[in-house]
């Protein structure tokens, strides 16, 4: 019978993602109102280390999954491992982050295990032992309350939304054989960002700039090392080659849920809401003061954002000591 509530996490070069913390958390949460037990699921090559750091996120076992066939992400070597350890741990509950790696290896194992899917969500409810997620849909347009048939259930939670809680305990690990079956795949190279960067999909704090900026990003990432943010842009920016895509926020970019993001000339095309809306707290500097942006902000000035910026960089460094 299934049981328990298995939460998948994501490593990169040895160190946990910051949504690893969130998905365990959140697990911790959902086993004990399940009455079951939580299991932390560890892959990777030589990541036997991570084991003790994850267990203060109350995991009451650690299952680690080490082969050097793993040190990379591939969907296939992934998901045959993954998918042979399920079928056996035969969990209720499979929680990963919604980041690219969970997504792409969420939807497999839906496929692989014949198992419901939840994706993207921003809530999980139980209530009478019924989970209830909710998600967006339609491109950020609505929110959706979604119960999935049958066992397992595949949640796969977005970054920067469920809270991190530590709850130490004296978990158990366990280190069986992966079982890698036949992978297809193999990684030829990989090109890395230049280091130093906050994660944009993990970052607390995001500036973004749109076309309003005309292409001059300096005011915008002064006050994002200010704030110790990241630096977004909307698509129209990485459209004139201003940004790399990989600074793009919105519905054909990464999807972010920072306690802050700050939108600067950005007129708020449904595309980019898309990508922002369940941002905490909204801030929209603009010249237009009929931009659609301020619908979805809880903060905004209408001016040059030239002027406004510099001000309220230096405003943040006074207050900072």
């Amino acid at each position: 019978m299934s049981q328990g509530v298995v939460a998948i996490t994501e490593q990169r070069d040895g160190r946990f993602r910051k949504v690893s913390y969130e998905v365990v958390s959140e697990g911790r949460r959902l086993a004990d109102g399940l009455g079951g037990s939580l299991t932390a699921v560890v892959m990777g090559s030589g990541v036997d280390a991570l084991a003790a750091e994850i267990k203060a996120y109350g995991a009451d076992t650690v299952v680690v999954l080490d082969a050097p066939e793993l040190a990379d992400y591939r969907t296939d070597a992934y998901t045959n491992v993954l998918a042979g350890w399920i079928s056996g741990a035969a969990p209720a509950v499979i929680l990963t982050g919604a980041t690219a790696q969970g997504k792409d290896l969420a939807a497999r194992l839906a496929a692989r295990l014949d198992a419901g899917l939840a994706m993207d969500c921003t809530a999980v409810v139980l209530q009478g032992g019924v989970l209830t997620c909710t998600r967006p849909m339609f491109g950020g347009k609505i929110f959706a309350d979604v119960q999935i048939q049958g066992l397992p259930q595949i949640i796969a939670v977005r970054p920067n939304v469920m809270r991190i809680v530590e709850a130490p305990r004296d978990s158990g690990v366990e280190r069986p054989a992966p079982q890698l079956g036949e992978i297809r795949t193999a990684v030829v190279a990989k090109i890395m960002d230049a280091g130093g960067k906050v994660e944009l999909t993990e970052a607390d704090v995001i500036v973004s700039g749109g076309r309003g900026t005309g292409g001059n990003f300096a005011p915008i990432e002064e006050l994002a090392a200010a704030l110790n943010g990241a630096v977004g842009a909307s698509r129209s920016a990485v459209d004139e080659g201003w940004r790399k895509h990989g600074d793009q926020v919105g519905q054909t970019g990464k999807v972010v849920s920072p306690a802050l993001y700050v939108a600067c000339g950005i007129s708020g095309a449904i595309q980019h809401l898309a990508g922002m809306s369940t941002s905490k707290v909204i801030v929209a500097i603009n010249k237009d003061a009929e931009a659609p942006i301020f619908s979805k902000a809880d903060y905004g000035a209408v001016g040059d954002i030239f002027q406004i910026l510099p001000a309220v960089t230096e405003a943040v460094k006074k207050l900072k000591g």
